[in-house]
């Protein structure tokens, strides 16, 4: 089939089921969106690879190399992305991608600290799949943080534990996997071994329905799972350090791969750093049973630290609720706060307010207790 020859008979997958970019997650609701597109000349296609300006879409016609010139506005949200289902034009060399279809999700992280940019890691996923070794001791604060983007993306989120081969013990294993679902209330916990196939038949089948991103820290063992669930070695494999178990990024880009047993794999350089960006509704989602504790407290603005009917503070007491995980959730909140307030004038305010409240409580209390030394 060739760009001259596309038609709209060529947009419906249900219509047409050896349509070619039905494996790559095209449908019935992406070709009703696409439908003014294809009135302007412009066909369509999916955003393997991205790099320098320019990126690689896979058409009915073959994979294309377009440039990105039309689609590169200042909001660094808004470039076009790995997974992006675009609007390319068939005529001219180069080729462009004219625009690309509204995002149904979009994992985003913050870019540094000091800023309040976010970065768009993969666009258009249906499972965030966060890769943890076993080769290392669990770090559960970074997986909730993962979990907290996974989660904001509107992605469903899925844990793999790999390198369970590693874990001579098989209750042991099943330990690991219980710490890391505590950690994670409502999603998938998956112990895998690349080297013995371990799991591997369970994950292929959850990831089969859709597109699923790889994320995860360099050493992860993201790439030796992908080429697993791939079939073939695709994607390059470096040895892991075992000092700390990281290694150096594998994979410097992101690149869409179908996947044999159905779906399609965006894998991803492992993340040093994984900053939240405007990810409240993440955070909740992950300490789900905080937020609900959190509705018995006495006070609507209750921030759970020393008010009078806390109910968080209460489990906390009793022993319902982990240290552990109250800090975490305190630590995720302040960071995600910080990042929309530089964003978010009213947000800044609020918060000022609350710090001067709190200032303000802070030196009454201590003034109290030298009148109360002062009178004994």
């Amino acid at each position: 089939m060739s760009f001259s020859s596309f038609s709209s008979s060529h947009l419906s997958s249900s219509g047409s089921s050896g349509y070619p970019l039905a494996a790559y997650g095209w449908d019935d609701a992406w070709a009703a969106e696409f439908a003014p597109h294809l009135e302007r000349g412009l066909v369509p296609g999916r955003v393997v690879r991205v790099d320098r300006g320019q990126c690689d879409v896979v058409t009915a016609d073959g994979l294309v190399r377009v440039d990105t010139e039309f689609v590169t506005p200042h909001d660094p949200l808004r470039v076009i992305c790995t997974g992006d289902w675009a609007a390319v034009d068939p005529g001219g060399d180069p080729r462009y991608v004219r625009e690309y279809l509204p995002r149904r999700t979009a994992f985003v992280r913050s870019t540094s600290s000091k800023r309040s940019e976010g970065q768009i890691l993969a666009a258009n996923v249906d499972y965030a799949i966060i890769a943890v070794s076993l080769a290392v001791e669990l770090d559960l604060g970074r997986i909730e943080r993962f979990l907290a983007l996974a989660w904001e993306s509107g992605a469903q989120p899925l844990v793999v534990l790999t390198k369970a081969d590693l874990v001579p013990d098989p209750v042991g294993v099943a330990y690991l996997v219980q710490d890391v679902e505590t950690a994670a209330p409502g999603v998938q916990v998956l112990a895998v071994s690349s080297t013995d196939g371990d799991g591997l038949d369970v994950l292929g089948a959850v990831v089969s329905g859709g597109t699923s991103v790889l994320l995860g820290q360099s050493g992860a063992g993201k790439s030796t799972l992908a080429n697993a669930l791939l079939g073939e070695d695709v994607m390059a494999v470096q040895a892991a350090r075992d000092v700390d178990g990281k290694g150096r990024h594998t994979t410097t880009t992101r690149n869409l791969l179908v996947l044999p047993g159905g779906g399609v794999l965006i894998d991803t350089p492992g993340l040093r750093g994984v900053g939240l960006f405007d990810a409240g509704s993440g955070v909740g989602q992950v300490f789900a049973e905080i937020e609900e504790l959190a509705q018995g407290c006495r006070f609507l603005d209750c921030a759970h630290v020393a008010e009078p009917g806390c109910a968080v503070l209460a489990a906390l007491e009793s022993g319902v609720l982990p240290e552990r995980r109250l800090e975490s959730y305190r630590k995720l909140l302040r960071e995600n706060q910080r990042i929309v307030a530089k964003t978010d004038a009213r947000v800044r305010n609020e918060l000022r307010r609350e710090w001067k409240r709190r200032g303000a409580e802070g030196r009454a209390a201590m003034e109290a207790k030298r009148g109360n030394r002062a009178w004994h």
